[in-house]
């Protein structure tokens, strides 16, 4: 997680901490795309408050702040566990065992790792190797 995720999570913390910064990044070099999440759900109104918040980020960056959807992005060992049994797609930073994406059920997942099975078998991955993984949806 780079440091816009750090500097939004700092603020949020604070000003709104029942919400779960799940996903910050920054796209297109302008741009700071932002998915939340909360116990009760997220509302329009909790985006405003949290676009309300987040004024040094809006100094330097347009801001888009959205619920996870069903496509939910998958960032930290919690995300994993939260949702062991569900289908995700894993894409890793370089050819992991001739593969570089993994699609299938979320069977396991510790603190240094997330095992998927997928098509081409079981496999376990340092979560130091992913680039990005998300829930795949309807499944």
């Amino acid at each position: 997680m780079g440091r816009i995720q750090d500097d939004v999570e700092a603020v949020l913390n604070q000003a709104e901490p029942d919400v779960e910064v799940v996903l910050a990044e920054v796209i297109g070099g302008n741009t700071v795309r932002l998915f939340i999440d909360h116990p009760d759900g997220v509302s329009l109104a909790l985006c405003e408050r949290v676009t309300h918040h987040l004024v040094a980020v809006r100094e330097r960056y347009a801001l888009e702040v959205s619920s996870p959807g069903s496509d939910r992005p998958l960032t930290k060992p919690q995300h994993y566990q939260a949702f062991i049994g569900r289908r995700a797609r894993v894409r890793t930073r370089g050819a992991h065992g001739g593969h570089g994406s993994f699609i299938g059920e979320l069977v396991g997942a510790s603190d240094s790792e997330v095992t998927i099975a997928a098509d081409t078998g079981v496999v376990s991955i340092p979560y130091t190797d992913i680039k990005r993984s998300n829930l795949v949806p309807g499944e």
